[in-house]
């Protein structure tokens, strides 16, 4: 059987996935993540209509971090964190499930406009923007099968604003995972072409 290779671009969007991830990890057990990472991962859940893979994620810096994770796991599995790698599998799940909800694609379309609207009037990151998200997030695609069960420390989880910031995060991972699909990311490249991945990985 013949498979294609994996590109870049592939590369790029599913190491925006294993951001959102490690993200989501970080803030459930720290309770806190920086500025810089939330308004990034805010920022791409925003651009509905980037001019290429690399202007969804402005920068390989603002990957580095699902960059190194991603590498992680395609080097060995057993060093990479069970929590994340369920996140990211979770993610894949759902948003292979959305692309086939057109009714609540549209519902997602529509919510992500407005926030898109309220973020150039504050910030991508701003609580009001954050809040707005989150409720997109649960209205949609926490009533579809296959909810994501996040673990770490109840003092942070219990917190609202945490929580917010944690579907918003998850959101923007299932937009990362929605342009891999875009891009003609496969589960084979995972699978079966580990070696293929790594060699498109940004150093």
């Amino acid at each position: 059987m013949i498979f294609n290779r994996p590109t870049s671009d592939q590369a790029l969007a599913l190491a925006g996935v294993f951001q959102s991830a490690e993200l989501v990890d970080h803030l459930a057990r720290y309770g806190d993540i920086s500025d810089a990472q939330l308004s990034g991962a805010m920022t791409t859940l925003l651009n509905q209509n980037p001019g290429s893979v690399m202007d969804l994620y402005d920068s390989t810096d603002n990957l580095e971090l699902g960059i190194n994770s991603l590498r992680t796991m395609l080097t060995d599995r057993t060093k990479g964190s069970a929590d994340v790698m369920r996140y990211v599998i979770g993610i894949m799940y759902l948003s292979r499930r959305l692309i086939n909800n057109s009714e609540i694609i549209a519902q997602v379309a529509s919510g992500i406009a407005q926030a898109q609207q309220q973020a150039e009037h504050f910030s991508p990151s701003h609580d009001n923007v954050i809040a707005n998200v989150a409720g997109l997030y649960t209205e949609t695609v926490s009533t579809m099968q296959g909810r994501i069960q996040v673990s770490g420390d109840p003092l942070y989880l219990t917190q609202a604003a945490i929580a917010q910031r944690v579907r918003c995060l998850l959101f923007s991972g299932i937009r990362s995972a929605f342009l891999w699909h875009q891009v003609g990311g496969k589960r084979s490249h995972l699978l079966l072409q580990r070696k293929g991945l790594m060699a498109v990985l940004p150093k």
